[in-house]
């Protein structure tokens, strides 16, 4: 199964960061296209980014996270409105997990199993 998933940590509160919006692009030769949005559940995950029948190609992809609206929601004022992560496919990959690791004022990422 071709995949890409993702997750987001609370740093701060050390909690899923549930209902964040995540969209993600494929870089293309006319630009950034979008491929889905979706928001995590309640336990801060999107286990499958991809929409239906879209295969995992060699290329850039990005993942833009909402933490302005998260944020708000709490009446936390936050460094960062918008964490976006690009990364890149290789051939041969059918799957990549993108971990988000988030607070207020900083984040951090990684490749997931």
């Amino acid at each position: 199964m071709n995949r890409i998933s993702t997750h987001i940590l609370d740093l701060a509160h050390g909690k899923p960061a549930g209902h964040v919006a995540v969209r993600l692009e494929r870089h293309e030769p006319s630009g950034w296209r979008l491929l889905t949005s979706e928001r995590t559940d309640r336990d801060g995950r999107c286990s499958q980014l991809l929409p239906e029948g879209e295969g995992l190609s060699s290329g850039s992809y990005r993942l833009t996270f909402d933490t302005a609206s998260y944020y708000e929601a709490q009446k936390i004022d936050a460094l960062y409105p918008v964490v976006e992560v690009t990364f890149r496919v290789r051939d041969g990959e059918t799957q990549l997990h993108i971990p988000l690791l988030l607070s207020p004022n900083g984040y951090t990422t990684y490749r997931g199993s």
